[in-house]
């Protein structure tokens, strides 16, 4: 049994059925749920995001909000978006304000129509980011690992495979709230992204250490449990930096309890050190482990056009390298039937896919990329989610079935690309980061 090794706590876990979950299949789907329940929403609209991005996916959903607000002036709506992934434009774009002024502009045309909140998680966006999931509608909790634009939604000829799922429990949602109020509103240490101004260097470092301290004791609160009877149980996980991340030893634990079967997705081969061990154990013990991870060519990163391609683009190459040395070490797992490595690829999309299934009866949903810097840097959520008579499991399998139709399975080491594959420029740039050991500096950032 699970309760025999499971060691974090389920006093906040609260009460569901099956029929309060339903599982979406597609970045369109939710792109389109999500409209819908801004147009049906009733009291309150609460989203949070990397990036609300200024492109024809995010104007939909700004103009979709605009429209439920003018329709009932009552209804809240707010915001929340990584304070320094707001203010600059996509990678290799020119300086500007980024998504900040599309926040500005409709601050102008529509006073306090909406607030959208800035979080500094850290200093730089390099050390960490406002990497929280989840969009709250009444009492709806509309949750993905997916930010808001043209790929995350699928508007246009190109999406990023996510996982979406759409859970309603008042509780939930209810804990959901308090914690974007109790942290970034009541606090005062998120500021407004769409008012003008801005925070001097010295006032901005203060906030942000204040900021992180806050966030290193938060949880979410849920209000009144009951979970006695139910038959499924749903319980809100906060993640942030080493010690006491209830998200990061969810996650172990599930390894470490697995008895029969354990599903991982993750968009990025880079595993911590610790959930990379427990692994290990897992496979040792027995347990059959099937791995789904995007191809490079799947990965945001990918500059297919070698005459286009810059540092950036190494990252896909440099996960392909450590997926190719754990393949190896594992072949013999491989061989037996006991890992099964899923390789995603579908035409130019790209692949984001996160969380973590054991035994078909445990369930973590999460925006956690679990790898080094989600472990360490980025404020990460989950909701872990208990079903021991398996009641969700046709709707699980229907969401396993369509995410693996796009996927191959690695039966040898060998079918992964090495160095001695890849394009000059990948080659010379591979061997110049091994030489100076910088590999070692930038597995914790990727």
């Amino acid at each position: 049994m699970l309760a025999r090794t499971w060691q974090l706590p389920l006093h906040d876990a609260l009460p569901l059925h099956a029929d309060d979950i339903d599982v979406l299949l597609s970045a369109q789907a939710f792109r389109q749920r999500l409209l819908q329940l801004i147009k049906q929403a009733k009291s309150r609209i609460y989203l949070t995001a990397l990036y609300l991005q200024d492109d024809e996916a995010g104007r939909q959903i700004v103009d979709a909000l605009i429209a439920a607000k003018q329709k009932n002036p009552q209804l809240i709506i707010r915001i929340f978006v990584d304070f320094h992934r707001a203010q600059r434009g996509l990678i290799g774009e020119k300086k500007s304000l980024g998504n900040r002024q599309l926040y500005l502009d409709l601050q102008q045309q529509y006073p306090d129509l909406l607030e959208i909140y800035g979080v500094p998680v850290k200093q730089k966006e390099l050390l960490g980011v406002l990497h929280l999931k989840g969009f709250v509608i009444d009492d709806t909790v509309l949750y993905s690992g997916a930010s808001l634009n043209n790929v995350y939604l699928h508007v246009g000829d190109k999406y990023r495979c996510d996982r979406y799922h759409q859970i309603h429990q008042p509780g939930l949602a209810n804990s959901f709230v308090d914690y974007l109020q109790t942290n970034f509103i009541q606090s005062g240490l998120a500021p407004r992204l769409d008012k003008p101004g801005n925070l001097d260097k010295k006032q901005q470092k203060n906030s942000v250490k204040q900021l992180k301290s806050l966030l290193r004791r938060s949880r979410y609160h849920v209000e009144s449990p009951n979970t006695e009877t139910a038959p499924i149980q749903v319980q809100p996980l906060i993640g942030f930096g080493k010690q006491g991340n209830s998200l990061n030893l969810a996650a172990r634990n599930m390894v470490k309890a697995a008895e029969q079967q354990l599903v991982i997705f993750t968009p990025y081969f880079n595993f911590p050190k610790p959930l990379a061990a427990d692994l290990r154990r897992a496979l040792k013990r027995g347990i059959e482990v099937t791995i789904v991870v995007g191809d490079k060519k799947a990965n945001d990163f990918y500059i297919a056009d070698e005459d286009k391609f810059s540092t950036i683009g190494i990252v896909p190459y440099l996960y392909e390298v450590l997926l190719s040395r754990f393949t190896r070490r594992n072949q013999k797992y491989i061989d037996n039937g006991q890992l099964n490595i899923q390789l995603w690829y579908h035409d130019a999309n790209s692949f984001h896919l996160k969380g973590m299934v054991s035994d078909d009866k445990y369930h973590l949903l999460t925006g956690s990329n679990m790898n080094p810097r989600a472990w360490n840097l980025d404020i990460e959520n989950g909701l872990f989610i208990t079903d021991e008579h398996q009641q969700l499991q046709e709707k699980w399998h229907q969401e396993l079935e369509a995410i693996l139709t796009n996927t191959t399975r690695v039966r040898h080491f060998q079918e992964i690309e090495t160095s001695k594959d890849y394009p000059p420029k990948v080659r010379e740039l591979l061997r110049r980061i091994q030489l100076t050991s910088f590999d070692r500096l930038l597995k914790r950032f990727l």
